[in-house]
């Protein structure tokens, strides 16, 4: 079951009043099978509570159903067990490859998802500069996908994510095809754009030290059928930097888990 609860009366849109301790997102018992229920699930009984503000990183092995749960919160599935609770906006979604119009410019990209929403055409074109310029892609407007490298591309994907204007951004490994100097930047403007716009993140990785470098938080999930195993709070001051030896030490901990955990299934 999916939840979308409604935006209180009265309440502003960008901080409703008593919303401030309410879950960004919540998975209650949430359970997922793909075809024939009969099936050994995709997902089993996921409970997890996404602060407002808060940043987890979701962390496993190739098919233990990270990218699926991204899909359940984004609504673009339902289901076959629990229940889905998001706030009254539709959460943005990022995904690894940046999924830009290439007829368009970066600037009427990130302006379709105004436009979506309903953002009158005299407003779009100074916020899509506003959000290009967030991403640190000031004076793009113009530019075509074609005259972008990966990382430019990608910056491009994020403002147009953030263009959606929800109050979680959902983002299924953004960097993973990007080189390490570049994704290593991407480090930290997301790490930059996440505190100065205060949205939720829910981030999708395989990467353990990704995990480590960005999230508050880092949730390890089991092997398929996909079971949250276990939780880390990474109390390392931003911003970090993924060679720092507190950043390394906890992704060789993880690390250790993750293997354990695989191997546990390939018995």
């Amino acid at each position: 079951m999916r939840v979308r609860e409604a935006a209180p009366t009265g309440a502003s849109a960008s901080t409703p009043a008593g919303e401030q301790h309410r879950p960004a997102v919540r998975l209650t018992q949430v359970s997922h099978h793909f075809g024939d229920a009969t099936r050994p699930p995709v997902l089993d009984r996921i409970d997890l509570v996404v602060a407002p503000g808060e940043f987890v990183c979701l962390l496993g092995a190739s098919g233990c159903g990270k990218s699926t749960l991204l899909s359940l919160i984004a609504g673009l599935d339902t289901p076959t067990g629990g229940a889905v609770q998001v706030g009254p906006r539709r959460p943005a979604l990022m995904f690894q490859e940046p999924a830009l119009y290439p007829w368009l410019s970066a600037g009427q990209n990130v302006e379709l998802a105004l436009r979506l929403r309903g953002m009158p055409r005299a407003d779009r074109r100074r916020e899509a500069d506003r959000l290009l310029s967030l991403v640190h892609l000031d004076g793009a407007h113009r530019r075509r996908v074609h005259e972008l490298s990966g990382g430019m591309r990608q910056r491009v994907a994020l403002a147009r994510a953030l263009a959606q204007e929800g109050d979680v951004l959902l983002m299924d490994e953004p960097f993973a095809a990007l080189d390490a100097i570049t994704r290593d930047v991407m480090h930290g403007e997301l790490t930059r754009i996440w505190q100065e716009t205060g949205r939720s993140v829910v981030f999708v990785t395989h990467n353990v030290r990704e995990a480590v470098r960005l999230g508050q938080r880092v949730v390890l999930l089991s092997s398929r059928p996909g079971r949250i195993v276990r939780e880390w709070t990474v109390a390392i001051a931003q911003p970090r930097r993924i060679e720092d030896p507190a950043v390394a030490e906890l992704s060789v901990e993880i690390t250790d888990h993750l293997r354990a955990e695989i191997a546990s299934h390939a018995r």
